[in-house]
């Protein structure tokens, strides 16, 4: 791929050449003129990982801790190298253009895709995703930040508008892309769904326009969120310049008449197909083939990149009386409904295929070394059956499924089968797959496989559909999704609920499990769903039925003489995934009672809980150990285990603060989209500003997190050269205790007296440093000073950095325990400025 020179091609594209420009070919390629030397990209779904061009069937990756697993690890120089690693998966698959990261707010813990976020806090995700855009963009690959903004909820968000003040999404919702912006360059910026303000964000010349590139001066390509294009002349005239995915809804002909009617002038269709010119000469350095074949790069290197990523993201919440890290040489029970299975990913978008995924049992089970690690499931945590693909063998008898696509129905005698293939993973999204010889989109699938139970009792099989499905068990009809449908969540809202059917089975006899699937165009449900696309949709579980209260009794009395225990729980990607929020905080089914009733009956428990979000915690005051693991990527497993035994000490910090209840969170009155509005009534007091505005208690204050060793901080100085504009404190970090660890210093400011209410005060800066054992460093945070005090005018349209008195906090969690550290400096006059 060789660089082209913009200025010299744009002239010589026919108006029809650049209406082409500005719109996809198929769900991931822009469109290519190898006349002018100018080649197709390639656009992938990130932000934890590169998945290519394929959601079914796709090529392994990958798989990064959730943007809240990144954010917790406060460490701008690993966020570097997992930038880099994206890069290098990006060459991979062949893809140019990663759309990540994504720093929409965590305004709220019930958000979908909450997990895709870094953090409640502004500048820890602005400075996170800039770390992360330029190591992805260190080696050509463009990044695309998103969604640009206020994409804080599913509930109807293509429809909702989000009312905020100017001084809120200046302070709060902007100042990520602002500091991405200054720091990183980003070559792509990706609009929200939904409306700011009565605008839809991809037609709003208040922020493309007047804010992107105007205020900032950043000059790179502006793209719709998939499907989040709605007009032809407003989003063209307002800046965006790529409607994503083709093939084009909006654009083509209609945008051809537009210009021939002047609703568009030739100019403006000029400006936009430069910027897509200078994106395509700005992934050249990347070296990537048009249209190049994937290949997996499962490397030890990238490994062992991933289990440092993993770990360094967890977060020890609690340790009473020492008991993390556990003893190798104790006997020890795992529980839990996410031992098992390895919860890398939430749902949505940016899920893909892994490489290889480790669950926390396995990983326990290595650090052991022992093959006989008693366990039980103890509850159940699913919304649906658990995906069945790691029990079937297909009809070659390999891990999976069959997969034979065919154009007529079952119906037909002796059908043609089109295409064959072997899938490994039960959830099949078929968005983007196209079915050989099809023409009409309606074409059908039997996807069937051989279970072998381990025992005798009662399985149960979940199908959802996005179309029509059938289950049979050994030619026997057990789920009909197809004759009546309800209106479900899944496949962004497209399918249908699960329809569950059991089955009586007994240990080690064969049963042949098939689904008859008719695809997204025998649908009957009608609208419904976010976006509806491609050949739809089939998700295939089961479990065995337990009775709730006997698992909990057999999980009590394995665990009673256990010198050591650990439950692992929490949420997964059917609770937390992209098109669906959640509805309350709580942990799911019996997990409560689970963790009540074992700690109880064997207080040497530890609790690791994954989720992307906050959950509710009522047994936390008699539960001694809990770890916050996120969805922790290829590694999670390993780097459990890790941090249980003590091979790695913990250093994640929370990136969110930890509500007690749902009820106490600031968005509980204005969270969800009603008739099509959604009030941000909490204004700047997002997160932790909020909980500190009203002195109210929370379960875990943002930026806690616990370590096996102890740190002190001293000698604070503050800096500040009005000539250059920076603003610097430094301090030294010593490490009290025995065990070499990583520490994190926060810095917060609080204005005095400022001329309107502010937060008690704000961070603005941080740094990550590793100390041995009594070892100390000098610990430096540098930035400008209008950023470290400015505020919002809304009278000027301006941010103000206003002449006061500005107190200084260093410490390792917002909550300023006694050892925070704490000075002041003067701004001697006030004064306004704009940009970056």
């Amino acid at each position: 791929m060789a660089s082209i020179d913009v200025e010299d091609i744009l002239p010589k594209l026919t108006t029809r050449e650049k209406v082409e420009l500005l719109s996809g070919v198929d769900f991931w390629h822009t469109k290519s003129f190898p006349q002018y030397g100018v080649p197709s990209l390639r656009l992938s779904d990130g932000p934890n990982g590169v998945r290519g061009q394929r959601n079914f069937c796709g090529t392994p990756g990958a798989v990064l801790p959730c943007g809240t697993g990144l954010g917790a690890t406060w460490d701008q120089d690993l966020l570097f190298r997992a930038g880099k690693l994206m890069s290098d998966e990006a060459k991979a698959k062949g893809a140019h253009v990663i759309l990540g990261p994504c720093i929409n707010m965590q305004r709220g813990p019930l958000g979908g895709r909450g997990f895709e976020s870094i953090s409640e806090d502004p500048v820890l995700a602005g400075l996170a995703a800039a770390a992360l855009t330029s190591g992805l963009q260190s080696e050509g690959v463009a990044g695309c930040i998103k969604h640009f903004v206020c994409n804080d909820q599913e509930h109807q968000r293509s429809l909702y508008d989000a009312q905020v003040t100017q001084r809120a999404l200046r302070e709060i919702y902007l100042l990520p892309f602002q500091i991405v912006a200054r720091d990183a360059n980003p070559k792509m910026f990706m609009t929200s769904y939904n409306k700011v303000n009565g605008t839809h964000a991809s037609e709003s010349k208040g922020l493309l326009q007047d804010v992107l590139r105007d205020e900032w001066k950043w000059d790179g390509a502006i793209v719709s969120d998939w499907f989040g294009t709605y007009s032809t002349s407003e989003a063209i005239n307002t800046g965006l310049d790529l409607e994503m995915p083709g093939p084009t809804r909006f654009r083509g002909n209609a945008l051809g008449h537009a210009i021939s009617s002047g609703k568009i002038s030739l100019n403006t269709l000029d400006e936009r197909a430069r910027a897509m010119l200078k994106l395509v000469d700005r992934c050249a350095p990347s070296g990537i083939k048009e249209r190049a074949e994937e290949i997996e790069l499962n490397t030890p290197e990238t490994s062992s990149l991933l289990r440092k990523l993993a770990s360094d993201s967890i977060v020890l919440l609690k340790n009473n009386n020492r008991l993390l890290p556990l003893s190798k040489n104790k006997s020890t029970v795992v529980i839990g409904p996410n031992a098992k299975v390895s919860i890398f990913c939430g749902g949505g978008s940016s899920a893909l295929e892994p490489y290889y995924a480790i669950t926390p049992f396995d990983g326990i089970v290595s650090k052991l070394g022992c093959s006989d690690l008693k366990y039980t499931v103890g509850a159940y945590s699913h919304k649906e059956l658990p995906l069945l693909g790691n029990m079937l063998k297909s009809l070659e008898g390999k891990p999976g499924v069959s997969f034979s696509a065919y154009l007529d129905p079952p119906s037909v005698p002796s059908r043609n089968r089109v295409d064959y293939k072997i899938v490994k993973k039960t959830d099949m999204f078929l968005f983007d797959y196209l079915c050989p010889q099809d023409t009409t989109g309606l074409w059908y699938a039997d996807i069937e496989g051989f279970m072998t139970p381990e025992m005798d009792g009662e399985f149960e099989l979940g199908l959802c559909v996005y179309g029509t499905g059938r289950l049979f068990v050994d030619g026997v009809l057990v789920v009909d999704n197809a004759t009546k449908q309800r209106q479900g969540t899944v496949f962004f809202g497209c399918g249908t609920v699960e329809e569950i059917g059991i089955v009586q089975v007994k240990k080690n006899q064969t049963y042949h499990v098939k689904v008859e699937f008719g695809s997204a165009a025998t649908n009957t449900l009608g609208a419904g769903g976010v976006v509806r696309f491609g050949g739809g949709g089939v998700r295939l579980g089961g479990a065995f039925k337990i009775d709730p209260m006997e698992e909990i009794e057999r999980a009590v009395a394995l665990t009673r003489d256990a010198e050591q225990v650990v439950i692992c729980c929490g949420l997964n990607a059917d609770w937390e995934g992209e098109g669906n929020d959640r509805q309350d905080m709580s942990l799911p089914g019996h997990l409560d009672t689970l963790i009540s009733r074992v700690t109880k009956c064997n207080p040497n428990t530890v609790v690791v809980l994954q989720a992307g979000s906050p959950v509710e915690m009522p047994w936390i005051y008699n539960v001694p150990a809990v770890l916050q693991a996120w969805y922790g990527g290829n590694e999670c497993g390993n780097a459990i285990a890790d941090i249980l035994f003590g091979d790695i000490n913990p250093s994640g910090k929370l990136p969110l603060t930890f509500p007690k209840r749902l009820k106490d969170n600031p968005t509980y009155l204005h969270y969800k989209s009603e008739r099509g509005r959604t009030l941000y009534g909490e204004d700047i007091y997002i997160g932790y500003r909020y909980y500190e505005a009203l002195e109210l208690d929370v379960l875990f204050p943002f930026g806690h997190g616990l370590s096996y060793t102890t740190f002190a901080f001293s000698e604070l100085r503050i800096s500040k050269d009005d000539k250059t504009g920076i603003f610097k404190i430094s301090c030294l970090v010593t490490n009290t205790g025995t065990v070499a660890g990583a520490e994190v210093v926060q810095l917060y400011i609080a204005q005095r007296n400022p001329s309107i209410r502010r937060p008690e005060k704000e961070l603005k800066g941080f740094s990550k440093v590793f100390l041995e054992p009594g070892e100390k460093k000098e610990v430096s945070v540098r930035m400008e000073i209008k950023y470290a005090v400015s505020f919002w005018d809304e009278a000027k349209n301006r941010w103000v950095a206003e002449r006061d008195t500005y107190k200084v906090l260093v410490g390792s969690t917002s909550a300023l325990s006694g050892d925070a550290l704490r000075g002041s400096f003067e701004m001697d006059r006030t004064w306004w400025w704009n940009g970056l």
